[in-house]
């Protein structure tokens, strides 16, 4: 059996100022922006050099998926961004206007550090050992 995950569907208000963040902000790259509706787009942005898993940019329907945008996983570290380079990685992303809510730090696994996405998602950068 040969299975992995394709897609995670991530809630944002706004299909265009989310590609603007992940694509120029975080680096990723735009894999696919399919009109389905007048209302409804199929957006893929998928990290550099991985070409099995992609971000699905869905636009909120509604109040309760609304209430859901920043808060997908309760306030955990919700999605995890492993890197080659950390360093080169952190500074880019910091000079890019991405908030880092702590330093970065050595952990028995790499080195790793806690950010915010555009709309408050928490996820790490870790470059594992």
């Amino acid at each position: 059996m040969n299975q992995h995950i394709a897609s995670v569907a991530i809630v944002v208000d706004d299909y265009d100022k989310a590609i603007d963040f992940y694509v120029n902000k975080m680096g990723f790259e735009l894999s696919e922006d399919t009109p389905l509706s007048a209302k409804k787009r199929w957006v893929l942005v998928t990290p550099k050099g991985d070409n099995n898993t992609s971000l699905l940019l869905a636009k909120a329907d509604g109040a309760k998926q609304e209430a859901a945008i920043g808060n997908q996983s309760g306030g955990r570290v919700f999605l995890f961004l492993k890197t080659d380079n950390f360093k080169r990685d952190y500074q880019k992303m910091t000079a890019n206007g991405i908030t880092f809510l702590e330093k970065p730090r050595n952990e028995v696994y790499g080195t790793v550090a806690v950010f915010q996405d555009l709309y408050g998602n928490k996820w790490d950068l870790i470059e594992q050992q």
